[in-house]
């Protein structure tokens, strides 16, 4: 295994414009598949225990950064409406980190967010292969998205967040930063714990 990927610590100062916002994640994006790529392919596709494996770790992260792009093409088809406006300012970095470390420490689930299950590939160096490309695309599509958002909008507009409520878009921004940290952090913990 490799130290090189992101800690929940690495922002030594955290990310606030969108441009910022979009280095940072490609940043963490780039460390967090560094670290993905150190697995060789049996352990990246096997449970850590009772865990979820670090491809099932990496599938959840797709998924949820699937949904936020989705969500960010979405107040652009209902601008006319005002359902997605809000009055209050954004969270910081460590404060919607630290809401939703909270929500977890009670008990709170991936729910819709959990990878389904799948069955035992046939090729698993094919299977590793299309779920890094999905993660990549994801995180691509969803900066681009990003980019399309004036500075301005990332703090009047919300979106939904299954654990958090309402976040604006900025503070949206930096949960996905947070967790796709998170994520690498778990496993290196769980890792560690097994070991």
């Amino acid at each position: 295994m490799t130290d090189n990927a992101p800690t929940t610590d690495s922002l030594l100062r955290a990310p606030h414009t969108g441009q910022e916002l979009r280095t940072a994640l490609q940043s963490v994006h780039g460390k967090s598949v560094r670290f993905w790529n150190a697995f060789n392919t049996p352990a990246f596709l096997a449970p850590i225990g009772a865990a979820w494996s670090p491809a099932e770790n990496v599938r959840h992260l797709t998924k949820t950064m699937r949904a936020v792009t989705l969500g960010l093409a979405l107040p652009r088809l209902l601008l006319l409406f005002d359902v997605f406006h809000t009055m209050r300012a954004s969270r910081s970095y460590d404060e919607v980190r630290t809401a939703y470390l909270a929500r977890l420490s009670s008990g709170a689930t991936a729910g819709p967010f959990t990878p389904a299950a799948r069955p035992v590939p046939s090729d698993p160096e094919a299977e590793r292969a299309q779920i890094m490309s999905y993660h990549a695309i994801a995180m691509e599509a969803l900066c681009a998205r990003l980019a399309r958002w004036p500075e301005p909008a990332l703090d009047r507009r919300s979106m939904p967040h299954p654990l958090l409520g309402a976040l604006t878009v900025r503070e949206m921004m930096l949960f996905v930063l947070y967790h796709n940290q998170h994520h690498v952090d778990t496993v290196r913990k769980r890792l560690a714990a097994a070991t």
